[in-house]
């Protein structure tokens, strides 16, 4: 039960404090106790107004939409807003349906867009998929986490890309009818397992998309705001410009907003409303504005560079001959670690749960990814520094080798002590 925060640190009923590893699930994004942000609330609730309708001007609305349609990187932008990510990226969907007249979308396997309606038909994920009666014809195609196991784990990069090319062609050309509005991509799949896209993968794919006029979706809602480093978008390292960019989660900052970005041909191809009554709402948009902000001034993407790559590069160094770790990869901070059973080298659930547990008793918290759960995954606050980065790595070291111990020694009871790691284990197809 959490009680309070500052920084990035959580304090739980009992007074106990943790390093924060997780931020909501790539939520709360500058961590906690903020002043910048409790300014900027606490100046709006004092105008008395917590809710102006989208029939009504807003100017803390303007000034925000313009600030985002700037800085996405596409040209002629328009900006709708909502509460949630899973929100726009229906919204996302439906105009590009509309503006294609058609409601055909291509998806990758093992994404995942949200729990609403429209969100969940598009998410390549078992937990999620076969719910019926879905609002798209959808057809899933190769190119995140497939890079990461199975036949495709061997291939380098070009040789994956040129796979999952063919597969998109084949897939367009058998599993299509007429034409598709859309195709849907996260820069990094998060609920896969913090599994980034191959580099030159979005670049081989939009010729084909081009010549079938299909239009593109980023969905930012975790890696937007620069969380895979270095820019603000996670599609800015891939060399292509969407049609449709969703944003939701950290842009408010704890505060529920999401939304849509994209060509004004596309989103005006919805005549009727296209916002909720609640949605942009002031307490939420003057939190974003600030927010983002916030994220330029003190460069937090070249931050989540700088101690994204401490974490990968130590986590690579310290756990990765590890008997129970399969992979550790990720972009930014965003990054997991994927584990597996020593005795069968099997992804394993339950041995990223003893880890996750683990590591909150060693004073950190973190989250678990994967289609089986099978990862530990890392989403600090985009503010970390480099000392709380050791901090959190320790930590995480300690708990996958305490781990260890306790796996291996009950599979091989009588191994003698060796002071080396086990030969890493393949992960299961």
């Amino acid at each position: 039960m959490i009680t309070g925060g500052d920084g990035r640190r959580l304090t739980d009923a009992e007074g106990h404090s943790y390093l924060d590893f997780y931020s909501g699930v790539a939520t709360s994004i500058l961590g906690y106790r903020v002043p910048e942000v409790w300014d900027a609330v606490a100046k709006q609730l004092r105008t008395g107004v917590v809710h102006i309708s989208p029939y009504y001007i807003d100017e803390t609305r303007v000034v925000l939409a313009e600030k985002i349609a700037e800085l996405s990187g596409i040209p002629d932008a328009k900006v709708v807003f909502t509460l949630t990510g899973s929100e726009a990226v229906d919204l996302a969907l439906s105009l590009a349906a509309l503006h294609r007249r058609s409601n055909q979308v291509l998806a990758l396997r093992h994404a995942f867009h949200g729990t609403s309606y429209g969100a969940m038909a598009v998410t390549g994920d078992r937990r999620w998929v076969g719910m019926g009666l879905a609002p798209f014809h959808v057809s899933h195609v190769r190119g995140g986490y497939d890079r990461y196991h199975g036949v495709y784990r061997e291939l380098d990069d070009a040789a994956y890309t040129e796979a999952c090319t063919r597969d998109l062609t084949e897939v367009i050309g058998v599993s299509t009818a007429d034409r598709v509005a859309a195709m849907i991509f996260e820069p990094v799949q998060g609920v896969a397992g913090g599994a980034p896209l191959a580099a030159g993968l979005l670049r081989a794919y939009q010729p084909i998309l081009r010549q079938e006029e299909i239009l593109l979706i980023s969905d930012e809602v975790q890696t937007g705001w620069g969380r895979t480093g270095r820019h603000l978008w996670g599609y800015q390292h891939h060399d292509v410009v969407p049609d449709l960019l969703v944003f939701g989660k950290g842009t408010g900052a704890g505060f529920p907003i999401g939304g849509v970005v994209g060509r004004a041909e596309v989103l005006e191809s919805m005549s009727g409303i296209r916002m909720s009554a609640t949605s942009g709402d002031p307490l939420s948009v003057v939190a974003a504005s600030v927010t983002i902000d916030y994220v330029r001034s003190r460069d937090l993407p070249a931050n989540a560079d700088r101690v994204g790559s401490l974490l990968l590069e130590g986590l690579r160094r310290e756990v990765l001959g590890s008997a129970i770790v399969a992979d550790v990869r990720g972009q930014g901070l965003m990054i997991a670690i994927e584990l597996a059973d020593p005795a069968t080298g099997d992804l394993a659930s339950e041995v990223a749960v003893r880890v996750q547990e683990t590591c909150r008793r060693n004073g950190l918290l973190v989250g678990l990814g994967g289609t089986e759960e099978q990862c530990v995954s890392l989403l600090p606050p985009l503010t970390l520094t480099e000392a709380e980065g050791r901090e959190g790595l320790a930590a995480i070291v300690s708990a996958v080798r305490s781990v260890e111990h306790e796996r291996v020694r009950s599979v091989e009871p009588d191994r003698p002590e060796t002071g080396g790691a086990a030969p890493r284990p393949k992960a299961a197809p």
